[in-house]
């Protein structure tokens, strides 16, 4: 029997066109939530709620455009009345450098959508969520959010910051009926990860006590269950899908 868990609630997923955000956007639907599929490509978002069928609703969004996200919140109302969960996910991996070699361009980039994306989302779906008395948002980060990475700093502190960020805002709507948590997946074989050479994969692997990389299904399954009342006792948290990276 398929769970029910979102049956009559309405979901919001950034980067929903590819990878963990069209796994978390399949998995929400499957468990009965109305999900805007929302991405930059809106084609790559179009053909996810294709598959979805009549309770998905495709949105192009640029994250780093606060516009843009309360235009995405406003599509998600418009269309099913309310605002339940939202996912944000959108992110970008950025130049690789050391910090004194590191373009300015890039870390401007990287900040602009992996981290004050996530703040532009949330200052426009938490309005949506108090009039239905609250809701779940969680905020997908990485392990590089507990742990340096060289030549990664834009990243690294852009994950950083997204767990403070996450925390706080739980801290300031707790008694609204909101809750906020973050993830942290390891290295997920997802397009992001697809242009890597051979041997760089390879070590990407043994990297994870598991001895493998972690799949989109299973950081989706940590979300659904973050953003349904299975949860409900959890929120400002920050929790690890790493095949074991962090415990080494």
């Amino acid at each position: 029997m398929v769970d029910r868990d979102f049956a009559d609630r309405v979901a919001i997923v950034t980067g929903a066109g590819s990878g963990i955000g069209a796994a978390c956007a399949r998995l929400l639907a499957e468990r009965g939530a109305q999900v805007i599929v929302a991405d930059l490509d809106l084609d790559a978002a179009e053909k996810v709620a294709a598959d979805l069928g009549e309770n998905a609703l495709a949105v192009g969004v640029d994250v780093a455009d606060p516009s843009s996200c309360e235009e995405m919140v406003r599509a998600a109302v418009s269309a099913f009345g309310r605002l339940d969960v939202a996912v944000n996910n959108a992110g970008i991996g950025g130049p690789q450098a050391l910090t004194a070699d590191y373009p300015l361009d890039g870390w401007a980039s990287v900040i602009a959508v992996n981290l004050s994306g996530v703040f532009y989302c949330m200052r426009a779906e938490i309005p949506a969520m108090l009039p239905a008395g609250g809701g779940s948002i969680v905020n997908v980060g990485s392990i590089l959010g507990s742990v340096g990475f060289a030549q990664s700093v834009a990243y690294v502190s852009a994950k950083h910051g997204l767990i403070g960020m996450t925390k706080t805002t739980a801290l300031e709507y707790a008694r609204e009926g909101i809750r906020v948590n973050s993830v942290g997946p390891g290295f997920i074989d997802t397009p992001l990860l697809s242009a890597l050479p051979p041997e760089m994969l390879g070590a990407l692997r043994e990297m994870h006590p598991l001895g493998r990389l972690g799949r989109s299904e299973e950081v989706a399954e940590l979300v659904a269950f973050l953003a349904s009342d299975r949860a409900s006792n959890t929120t400002g948290s920050y929790l690890l899908t790493d095949g074991g990276y962090t415990a080494q």
